[in-house]
């Protein structure tokens, strides 16, 4: 038996996507599916008893959609992972999920194996994003106005530049030809320098901050 399968929530409204969603990552044997939930109000209720690991979350739902479920969820002080998975490629959606502290915002017409691979990159501590979004996330947390002076070094520009583009930490050492531990330590120190507390803020914050593009 696997001794660090991580737990994960099912949050949809259509009970075939649910029963499919959990044949799927019960194939696997680092994940464990501890509950379901058939709208935002009942996954609410059943978090505080479940605490999962990660919560797989639709955004169109009725009486609750995945946003606000995922704002109330960050208001209530859940830190666990929270991925929206949905069929929605607004701008808003895309905007608001990042800025209320998604984890990751991938469309449902995705392939089985990369959504496992996904989720697993969420669970490592990356922000996942479906490719067809990456544009329109950047255009969505793009805004004007005046850049507030960080002393970040130029190693930590790089980095934070390559995680706003959605890159794990395995993945930006190799561009950079350093370790993924020293990827870490340079993720935690412009975190602390920003007064953020996660990678998916530092997307955000870049994305918001011209002058750390191209």
């Amino acid at each position: 038996m696997n001794d660090t399968r991580h737990s994960i929530l099912l949050v949809d409204d259509h009970p075939m996507m649910r029963r499919g969603m959990r044949q799927l990552l019960e194939l696997e044997d680092d994940f464990v599916i501890v509950g379901e939930a058939s709208d935002g109000e009942e996954a609410l209720r059943r978090v505080p008893e479940l605490q999962p690991a990660l919560i797989l979350l639709d955004n169109n739902m009725p009486t609750l959609n995945g946003i606000e479920t995922l704002k109330r969820l960050r208001q209530d002080g859940y830190e666990g992972k929270v991925l929206l998975f949905t069929v929605s490629d607004a701008e808003e959606d895309v905007r608001d999920a990042l800025r209320f502290g998604a984890d990751g915002y991938l469309l449902k017409d995705m392939e089985p194996e990369k959504l496992i691979q996904q989720i697993r990159e969420v669970l490592q501590g990356d922000l996942v994003v479906s490719p067809a979004l990456a544009r329109v996330m950047a255009q969505a947390l793009r805004v004007t106005g005046s850049t507030p002076e960080i002393e970040l070094t130029e190693r930590e520009r790089q980095v934070l530049k390559m995680i706003a583009g959605g890159n794990s930490n395995k993945m930006i050492g190799r561009k950079l030809g350093i370790t993924e531990g020293t990827v870490k330590v340079h993720v935690k120190n412009l975190l602390h320098k920003l007064g953020l507390r996660s990678r998916v803020e530092a997307a955000v914050w870049a994305l918001e901050n011209e002058r750390l593009r191209g």
